[in-house]
């Protein structure tokens, strides 16, 4: 039986996670102003690119850090999170990388070095606002860099949402919009339900830490599953004409596209074991659409 107040909630997820390949994060080192862990940014790059590292700091000397992390706080303000994570950020010229993501095939042991390297955190009541007091439940940082945040409910001490896990990817106030992220009730039947099952964790939403963040999981969904999706529109100007604006939305997929993708893609990839009673079986429409899915998805 589980405990039933926020901090013990809040004590089982950090366990959990840590359990599962992160590792716990230091909340003096958070810079509220910035959003970011400013040294642990620093120890990740000389750790992983010390050449370029030692040939920046030849030419740049002690201001080095200063600089380095200002321009990565315009380019996270340009480009956003997403972009500099998967493809590392200019520095006069020279590009630095904050992530690794799995590549295709292990032949490639530096590559696979590389990966390794990477740096799950989790940290606890990290300051908020620079203008009040509040705090965040929980920040998900990969090697230092933010790209989460998780506020905890407790339904049986009166507090809001009904459903275990409820997801966003644009906090907007009062009209931020939360979709949920979960399994069913009653997983694998064709009427699943709603909510989600009971979990030998005695939380129903211990899958989600389980198995969704665990740490290769969490990576390739980062690296591979979120994306940018950019549509035009057609808005009023203010002075009886119209102009087209670019509207930007980061797509997150829900549990079940996720799931059923990667149980496709794991089916492809097996080898195929010869039998006296195979039979080929030609792709239907709606076999088709799956695989369009997956293309959409694992971009």
């Amino acid at each position: 039986m589980p405990q039933t107040t926020e901090k013990a909630f809040e004590s089982y997820v950090e366990q959990m996670l840590l359990a599962k390949g992160w590792q716990p994060g230091n909340v003096s080192g958070w810079d509220r102003e910035r959003a970011l862990f400013p040294q642990a940014i620093t120890d990740f790059i000389t750790a992983t690119q010390p050449q370029l590292w030692e040939a920046m700091r030849t030419q740049h000397g002690a201001q080095l850090e200063a600089m380095l992390l200002s321009t990565l706080v315009k380019e996270l303000a340009i480009k956003g999170s997403l972009h500099v994570l998967r493809h590392g950020f200019k520095f006069y010229g020279k590009t630095f990388r904050l992530a690794y993501f799995k590549p295709a095939h292990g032949l490639n042991e530096e590559v696979l070095a590389q990966y390794r390297a990477n740096r799950l955190t989790v940290t606890r009541q990290a300051p908020g606002h620079p203008g009040d007091h509040s705090t965040v439940d929980l920040v998900f940082a990969v090697n230092s860099l933010p790209v989460a945040t998780c506020e905890l409910k407790n339904p049986w001490t009166g507090q809001s949402w009904r459903n275990p896990v409820h997801m966003t990817t644009l906090l907007a106030g009062g009209k931020t919009f939360f979709l949920p992220f979960n399994r069913g009730s009653h997983p694998g039947e064709v009427q699943c339900g709603a909510g989600n099952p009971q979990h030998p964790s005695g939380y129903r939403s211990g899958y989600f830490w389980e198995e969704v963040l665990e740490r290769e999981s969490f990576l390739d969904i980062l690296g591979h599953f979120v994306f940018i999706e950019k549509k035009e529109e057609k808005v009023e100007d203010g002075k009886g004409g119209s102009r087209m604006v670019t509207r930007e939305a980061m797509i997150f997929p829900r549990y079940h596209q996720l799931d059923a993708t990667r149980k496709l893609i794991h089916a492809r990839r097996r080898p195929l074991i010869p039998r006296k009673s195979s039979a080929c079986v030609r792709p239907t429409p709606s076999t088709n659409s799956s695989w369009a899915c997956v293309r959409c998805w694992k971009t």
